[in-house]
């Protein structure tokens, strides 16, 4: 796969095999209709879904409520393996655990689990960073995963199990803390989740389903990130789902916008911002606008002005800012913005009373970036 021109946008898929079809990918009733034409009865559906969900099993051999002699037919069918790890890395004393994983057709991916210890302020928390697509056709200049390109979309199965993995993990009492569950998930690792619509919401759909049919957790827990992709964030306002939207803002003004995030060429600041407060009209769910702090690039206090002008000009109340300290790639002229820089630009958006906080970041000694150990990883082969 050739990279991408700089400002290209790849908005069309290249066509490639799919993946294995796996529960995951299907909703309860399909799942029945499967167990069927393999000639068993349709419960035997819910009682691998609760294997796989509620259980977190792996191996058929330990379905002790399934029949020995249908286990391996059943897991064929429902269960194939879909990812494989090819590297993992530790940071933050084990509570951040970036893996990459090997796809069916030899594509890598990323997922990242992090681990927040209670505060005085909040309670204990295990988020799970996923990856929607194997590469990103958005092509944002800064960031590793589009200068990648696109490579395909992953299916819904495919995302739903790094967040099951990340759930293994946490159970078995696998990272520092002791057994724990997955509170939170956010569509923050590679691709545009947006872009590859139905998986994603089939995705949001499995992990919200209460067990045996899905891994029961809250809607609210979960963040579906996008450069703004205009009509597929109004068409997730319609969903009935109160997920929380964070839209990669970056710039508040189109002609910086356009080089940082080449989207914007199709749908400007004013449009995607007018999109993220229909969102919170439709869905009552504060937006977070996520903003890659870069040192003489983006972090000028007047940009956080207009920023500010902005988002009160909508209103108030619906919208939270994130900035984010940027993870430089390797050999990227991108960097970083001074700390005091930083903390200007968040007083200036506080000073029109948009709530502000700066966005933890975690793994910069692993290759952090979005993209990054998956490249790292395909160059040592």
């Amino acid at each position: 796969m050739s990279r991408p021109s700089p400002g290209e946008l790849t908005l069309t898929v290249p066509r490639r095999a799919r993946p294995p079809r796996h529960l995951a990918d299907l909703d309860p009733a399909e799942r029945v209709a499967v167990v069927q034409d393999l000639g068993q009865p349709g419960y035997r559906a819910r009682q691998v879904s609760g294997q796989y969900f509620h259980r977190l099993v792996t191996d058929p051999s330990a379905w002790t409520d399934v029949p020995v002699g249908v286990r391996a037919e059943l897991a064929g069918a429902l269960t194939p393996s879909l990812l494989e790890p090819v590297r993992e890395l530790s940071c933050d004393e084990g509570m951040t655990r970036k893996t990459v994983w090997r796809l069916f057709d030899g594509t890598l991916v990323e997922s990242v689990l992090m681990r927040y210890p209670a505060t005085a302020t909040s309670s204990a928390r295990a988020t799970v960073c996923v990856s929607s697509q194997a590469g990103c056709g958005m092509n944002c200049p800064f960031c590793a995963t589009g200068q990648a390109g696109l490579t395909r979309n992953l299916s819904a199965g495919e995302i739903v199990e790094q967040v099951v993995d990340a759930a293994r993990t946490l159970a078995a009492g696998d990272m520092p803390g002791g057994p724990g569950r997955v509170s939170n998930v956010v569509f923050m690792g590679m691709g545009e989740a947006l872009a590859n619509y139905r998986a994603s919401m089939g995705a949001v759909r499995r992990l919200t389903e209460p067990a045996p049919d899905g891994l029961g957790l809250s809607v609210r827990g979960l963040t579906i990130s996008t450069v703004g992709l205009l009509p597929a964030m109004d068409r997730m306002a319609g969903e009935g789902l109160p997920l929380t939207l964070a839209l990669s803002l970056h710039a508040p003004d189109d002609e910086l916008r356009d080089e940082l995030v080449p989207l914007n060429t199709r749908w400007a600041v004013a449009d995607v911002l007018d999109a993220a407060k229909r969102y919170f009209d439709a869905t009552g769910r504060r937006v977070s606008i996520e903003y890659a702090l870069i040192r003489d690039v983006n972090d000028q206090a007047w940009r956080a002005d207009l920023l500010g002008r902005l988002l009160t000009d909508r209103g108030r109340g619906w919208v939270h800012v994130n900035p984010i300290p940027l993870n430089p790639t390797p050999g990227s002229r991108w960097t970083a913005s001074d700390p005091a820089v930083e903390r200007e630009f968040v007083r200036t958006l506080r000073a029109h009373g948009v709530p502000t906080t700066v966005r933890d970041t975690r793994g910069r000694e692993i290759d952090g970036a979005c993209g990054q150990l998956a490249a790292g990883t395909l160059e040592r082969g």
